[in-house]
């Protein structure tokens, strides 16, 4: 597989991330009436064994989709407990019911989290398929409480691969203790084919416009 990319194109994939993720910070607006802006959107390339590393050890809500179609791979939010917990308060209005004594959430949180993160993804990766004109359409969201090691470890399916192209987006909320990070984890190979593919003068910034939430 031939991995050379020119830098023109590689720069576009890292807007259109930067782009994804502002996406996903004004549908968190929406959602939540919480004021988010972008703290910082990166590319890493790391060893695939210093993933777990990145991430860290500590106690995370995980909700990852599977991207069923190229560059395939995982999309991967991360959230502390207490800024999970008030973004899915505010989506049932109050009724999901106090926190369990053992500090899980309830059926009904777990779901609103679930349906918060496919409205994210959504917004994340549509602009990706604008821009490279095509679709990616990816499974149901999954909800995970624990460390972060347990949930990379409960995702399963990583690519038989050396080097794990990661793409790290953090959204905060300036007003309240609310922090997402985006991890995405596409199969290199077929990353690379898709990014030969951007054309240089695409205007990412239009092209990645994502519908409204509805």
């Amino acid at each position: 597989m031939d991995y050379e990319v020119d830098v023109r194109k590689l720069e576009l994939f890292n807007e259109m991330a930067k782009e994804g993720a502002t996406t996903v910070s004004g549908h968190l607006n929406q959602m939540s009436g919480l004021d988010t802006e972008i703290e910082v959107s990166k590319i890493n390339f790391l060893d695939m064994e210093d993933v777990k590393t990145h991430l860290g050890e500590r106690e995370q809500v995980g909700i990852y989709v599977q991207l069923q179609e190229p560059p395939y791979g995982y999309v991967l939010f991360m959230l502390e407990p207490k800024g999970s917990k008030r973004l899915a308060q505010g989506m049932v209005g109050g009724m999901g019911g106090d926190e369990a004594a053992d500090g899980l959430f309830t059926d009904m949180e777990r779901s609103a989290m679930q349906e918060i993160g496919n409205i994210m993804t959504s917004g994340f990766i549509d602009g990706w398929a604008n821009v490279l004109d095509t679709t990616i359409d990816m499974s149901t969201p999954t909800f995970i409480f624990g460390p972060s090691s347990d949930i990379i470890d409960r995702m399963g399916g990583w690519p038989d691969e050396e080097i794990a192209f990661v793409i790290d987006s953090t959204i905060v909320a300036t007003d309240a203790d609310v922090e997402v990070t985006v991890y995405t984890f596409p199969k290199l190979a077929d990353l690379v084919k898709l990014i030969q593919r951007i054309d240089t003068a695409t205007d990412v910034s239009e092209d990645t416009s994502a519908s409204d939430v509805v």
